[in-house]
C-alpha cells in the first residue's frame, strides 16, 4: 500500500473517476478537482463522485482550473507526489461548435497546472493528450515518433499545444512531464457523448444510429481499466533527460529535458460495423443503421504503436473489445435499471 498523495484534475470525469478509484484501492491519498460542467449529464458525474467520497482518503474540490487562487491554495496546504491532469473540454465535434471552451479549459487551465507544478515541484506531472493529435497523418500504426503538426480539429490542436507547453516547462524548469495519447477510451461509467453509450442507448430504445464514414471507420478502442493501469505504472516512472537525444535528428517522444510521450491504445483496429455488431450480439437486438459521411474533424482510422510503453513499463493494453463492451452493457443496464 502506498502513502503517496496524488492530485487529479477532472476527478469526476470518466477517466478521472476510474483512476481515482484504482489509486484509492492501492492506498494512495487522492485530492480531486472538477468543475462538474454540463457538457454532459451532471448526474452521472455526481454519481461517480458519490462513490469516491465513500473513501476517507479522497478529498474533493468543486472549482475550475481557471481559478488560480484556488489551485494555489490547495497546493500550498498539501504536498503532492504526483499530479495527473485529466480536466479538459472533451470532444472533437463539439470543438467545432464551441471553440472558446477549448482555449479556456485546455490551454489556460493547463497553464495553471504547469505553473502550480513549477512552484510546488511534485515528483511527476502526467497529463492527458489524445490520439487526435495525429490528425492528417496516414502512417499506421500511429507512433509517438511521428510528426503531429497537422491537426484536424481545435480539440486536437489544444492537445498538441499541451504537449508543447509541457516541453517548455520541462526544459526551462526541469519539471518531469509525461503526456499520454489516449485512444478511444470506453467502459462502465463512460461518457454519454461517446459511440458505445450512444449506440447502446439507441439500440435499446429502437432508435436509429448514425454510422459515420458509411461504416468504414476503424478505431483502436481501449478499455478503461487498461488506461488506468497504464497511468498507475507510469506515475513512478519519472522521466529523465534522454542522453541519446539529438537536436539534428530529434525524437518527438523524448528530449534533452525530463519529458516523455506515450500512446496508450489497445494496438488493435476494430471496424465500426464490427463494433456495432458486438453490441447487437450482447443486447440480442439489431441496430437501425443510417449510413452517413465522415464528420468534419474526424479521422477515418486510428491504431496505436505502444512500443515505448512496453519498453519502459512492461505493459500494453490487452482487453478484448468483446469483453469491454460486455462489461459496459452490463453496467448500463444496471445503472439505468433496464429490464428487457
Amino acid at each position: 500500500m502506498s502513502s503517496k498523495h496524488v492530485f487529479i484534475s477532472g476527478a469526476a470525469g470518466f477517466i478521472g473517476f476510474h483512476l481515482s478509484q484504482k489509486l484509492l484501492a492501492q492506498g494512495y491519498g487522492v485530492t480531486g478537482l472538477d468543475n462538474l460542467n454540463n457538457y454532459y449529464d451532471v448526474s452521472l458525474k455526481k454519481d461517480r463522485l458519490s462513490l469516491l467520497k465513500k473513501n476517507k482518503s479522497f478529498t474533493f474540490f468543486q472549482d475550475d482550473l481557471h481559478n488560480w487562487a484556488m489551485i494555489e491554495n490547495i497546493f500550498a496546504k498539501k504536498s503532492f507526489d504526483y499530479v495527473v491532469n485529466l480536466a479538459a473540454q472533451a470532444g472533437v465535434r463539439y470543438s467545432i461548435e464551441n471553440p472558446q471552451a477549448y482555449i479556456d479549459s485546455n490551454i489556460q487551465g493547463f497553464l495553471n497546472i504547469l505553473e502550480v507544478c513549477r512552484k510546488h515541484k511534485p515528483l511527476h506531472l502526467i497529463y492527458a493528450s489524445s490520439s487526435s493529435v495525429y490528425g492528417a497523418n496516414e502512417t499506421m500504426p500511429f507512433s509517438v515518433r511521428h510528426n503531429v503538426d497537422h491537426p484536424l480539429s481545435l480539440y486536437a490542436a489544444s492537445k498538441k499545444s499541451n504537449e508543447l507547453m509541457a516541453h517548455a516547462y520541462s526544459a526551462l524548469y526541469k519539471l518531469p512531464t509525461t503526456g499520454l495519447r489516449f485512444f478511444s477510451v470506453y467502459g462502465p461509467y463512460g461518457r454519454p457523448d461517446m459511440a458505445l453509450f450512444i449506440f447502446t442507448k439507441s439500440i435499446l430504445e429502437g432508435k436509429e444510429i448514425q454510422v459515420f464514414n458509411n461504416g468504414k471507420m476503424k478505431r483502436d478502442f481501449t478499455y478503461i481499466d487498461d488506461i488506468t493501469e497504464g497511468i498507475e505504472k507510469l506515475m513512478p516512472n519519472v522521466p529523465t533527460p534522454d542522453k541519446n537525444w539529438n537536436g539534428a535528428n530529434p525524437n518527438p517522444a523524448t528530449s534533452f529535458a525530463p519529458y516523455r510521450l506515450y500512446n496508450i491504445g489497445n494496438h488493435q483496429q476494430v471496424e465500426l460495423l464490427r463494433f456495432i455488431e458486438i453490441i447487437e450480439e450482447k443486447l440480442k437486438k439489431k441496430a437501425i443503421k443510417k449510413f452517413v459521411s465522415i464528420q468534419e474533424g474526424d479521422v477515418p482510422e486510428s491504431l496505436a504503436d505502444v512500443e515505448e510503453l512496453m519498453h519502459d513499463v512492461g505493459f500494453a493494453p490487452n482487453t478484448p473489445v468483446e469483453k469491454g463492451i460486455s462489461n459496459f452493457v452490463d453496467w448500463y443496464l444496471d445503472y439505468y435499471k433496464i429490464n428487457y
